[in-house]
């Protein structure tokens, strides 16, 4: 495969590009798998995740399969019709409804996401610990025990996951965290980020995020903002580690 450097648009979508004309040029054929992301890692000189998101992107796009285990099966032609090379670029960022607002928004990369919320929400813990009022403090409170009753039930959307975190923001005092992640956690459900959880959320996660929660209500009740803050930022790099482990 000709491989060519990188330029300055969205990333995903550059090795994506590379990747859908090897397929359609036929040096991958249909049946065939692509080479490992740890190798195209290598030859695009990308990191690792951008080379899921973008396997991620021809999959929606109907090209390839990705099977976790196992590889990136090449398509047939006629399941990839749909996928037609004059608007490939624009099909894995169709604009998707926000469930958190009104708007209609682009997709944002999942790991672009997730590395926002880690620059994020460490602090408007910190200072959720400080400022949280007993009423915001008990609204808290009141969306962990949703996010409990959630993973009870089997939830696929995770509400109280969702609440749980707007309104630390919320607590922090700074209306801009607040608004930041509810525009982030919107795109959250997203065509890209809903495929990277499918594919690469283990069975133990919605528990292991409860656990990781629990840990951070308790440094907001106890009003520790350093701890707060380590508590949140554990918890956001985990999240990134599961979806990023080969």
């Amino acid at each position: 495969m000709p491989i060519q450097a990188i330029q300055n648009r969205r990333l995903y979508l550059q090795i994506a590009d590379q990747l859908r004309e090897a397929i359609v040029s036929g040096e991958y054929a249909p049946g065939t798998y692509l080479p490992p992301e740890r190798e195209l890692s290598r030859l695009l000189g990308v990191s690792r995740t951008s080379v899921r998101e973008a396997l991620i992107a021809l999959e929606i796009g109907g090209l390839v399969r990705v099977r976790v285990g196992s590889g990136v099966e090449v398509l047939a032609a006629g399941d990839a019709a749909q996928a037609d090379a004059d608007d490939w670029e624009t099909d894995p960022e169709l604009a998707v409804e926000l469930d958190l607002g009104q708007d209609l928004g682009r997709e944002v990369p999942p790991f672009a996401l997730l590395e926002a919320r880690r620059l994020v929400e460490p602090e408007a813990a910190a200072l959720a610990a400080l400022h949280a009022s007993d009423e915001q403090l008990a609204g808290i409170r009141a969306a962990y025990e949703r996010n409990v009753a959630d993973n009870l039930e089997g939830s696929q959307t995770h509400p109280g996951d969702r609440l749980f975190h707007i309104r630390i923001a919320e607590a922090s005092g700074n209306p801009a965290y607040a608004l930041l992640l509810r525009h982030l956690l919107g795109h959250r459900y997203g065509t890209l980020f809903q495929r990277l959880q499918t594919l690469y959320t283990p069975a133990d996660m919605p528990r292991r995020s409860e656990t990781e929660h629990r840990a951070i209500l308790e440094a907001l009740l106890d009003r520790q903002p350093e701890r707060a803050r380590q508590a949140m930022a554990s918890h956001l790099d985990t999240v990134i580690a599961i979806f990023s482990r080969g």
